[in-house]
């Protein structure tokens, strides 16, 4: 994780204040939007992953708490949209999967309709439809090595 903290998403927020940098000093409307691509994959980057790590947290062979999900308000909301904490799990993980390439998958609140959705972007694509609660990075690289080149697994 020290990788990908201090290389992949440091790499995000150089590349989002090269783009606002460029931004700043454009003089027409067509430089302003040639930069709209980078200012989208780099702050999209930055945005994803600042939430990343705020939803990281040490196994409990390491004395913290992470893979339990507490009695509260997330879990009555999951019980209640998803049936229960495995589905969720199971409906994630299926979405996640068909993710051609890198992309995001996210548990986020639908305020609108006052639930609970599973969406997925791509690429560094933020979450805009909906408030992001967790979002699950699935960039292939990641997990090329241990899964080789099944995904599922």
């Amino acid at each position: 994780m020290v990788l990908h903290h201090t290389k992949h998403h440091q790499a995000y927020v150089n590349g989002l204040n090269a783009a606002e940098q460029t931004d700043m000093a454009a003089k027409t409307p067509q430089e302003k939007i040639r930069l709209q691509a980078a200012i989208k994959f780099n702050g999209g980057g930055h945005i994803n992953h600042s939430l990343f790590w705020l939803n990281m947290s040490p196994p409990p062979r390491n004395g913290g708490k992470g893979g339990e999900l507490p009695e509260g308000p997330l879990k009555q909301l999951i019980d209640r949209d998803f049936g229960s904490v495995e589905n969720l799990i199971k409906e994630m993980n299926a979405d996640t999967a068909a993710i051609q390439g890198s992309g995001w998958g996210w548990l986020g609140y639908n305020k609108n309709a006052k639930r609970l959705e599973i969406a997925t972007t791509p690429n560094q694509d933020p979450l805009l439809n909906l408030v992001p609660l967790i979002g699950i990075d699935v960039w292939e690289h990641a997990f090329y090595i241990q899964y080789k080149n099944v995904k599922p697994d």
